[in-house]
């Protein structure tokens, strides 16, 4: 029973997986257990409260790479981002990305696919919950020696954890071109407010600490944080200390 609840826990707090196909994957290993240890894995079901993908195909873009990948062909998708109003737009004013994949990897509780991209003979990764309309091509792939001098650490070194610290509800100004950042890490219930044609703002609880200045700082000047008084003197300390550091 502990290995079951092992899956049931797996599958709930994975952010790549959606609530919908989280309940019948639950709902399928329920009927390994008896109707009494499956109640028991119902009220774990709604434990977790967890920012997860809403792209439904994920599971089937996921077999597609695979697939792509062992016939050794290139696929084709449309590639999505989030805009100002929340919702997924298609990148490239809709055109089709035609890459050739080499790999997935779970970084920071999101499925990547890690491709070569012939346009800029560089290799890439991509979300793949934002990757729909996929399909197989007849072309072979190509990138084979750009992918095996590909670093796959490099994906997971912009990961962060916000942790560490009081929780605090923090106000974020922002860039409306960096809304789908915030929509990432915090979900679609999160408010936008206009602060003026291009910026926007938001409030949201975080654990403040390191890790979480950190992050600020990793999206430059287009993000900034306003609010509260005593946690931005906190970020101020912050960059005085590592600058003095630098010295």
């Amino acid at each position: 029973m502990a290995e079951v609840k092992l899956l049931v826990d797996a599958i709930q707090s994975s952010k790549f997986i959606t609530q919908t196909k989280s309940r019948e994957l639950i709902g399928k290993i329920k009927g390994f257990v008896s109707e009494h240890q499956g109640k028991t894995l119902q009220r774990q079901v709604f434990i977790d409260n967890r920012v997860k993908t809403m792209n439904e195909s994920v599971f089937y873009n996921v077999d597609e790479v695979y697939t792509a990948i062992n016939e050794n062909k290139k696929i084709r998708f449309k590639y999505y981002k989030w805009d100002i109003n929340k919702k997924l737009v298609a990148r490239r004013n809709g055109e089709w990305f035609v890459l050739s994949p080499w790999g997935l990897t779970w970084v920071d509780e999101n499925y990547y696919m890690i491709a070569y991209d012939d346009w800029d003979g560089k290799v890439k990764s991509y979300r793949v919950d934002k990757m729909m309309r996929i399909s197989i091509t007849d072309e072979k792939r190509t990138g084979q020696k750009e992918f095996k001098e590909y670093d796959m650490a490099n994906i997971s070194k912009a990961t962060f954890g916000m942790y560490g610290g009081p929780k605090k509800k923090v106000k974020i100004q922002f860039e409306n071109s960096m809304c789908g950042v915030f929509l990432d890490r915090f979900g679609k219930d999160i408010t936008f407010r206009p602060v003026d044609e291009n910026h926007s703002e938001f409030y949201v609880d975080v654990n403040v600490s390191q890790h979480f200045f950190g992050w600020l700082f990793g999206m430059g000047p287009k993000v900034k944080l306003v609010g509260p008084e005593e946690v931005v003197d906190q970020l101020k300390e912050y960059v005085a200390e590592y600058t003095k550091s630098m010295k």
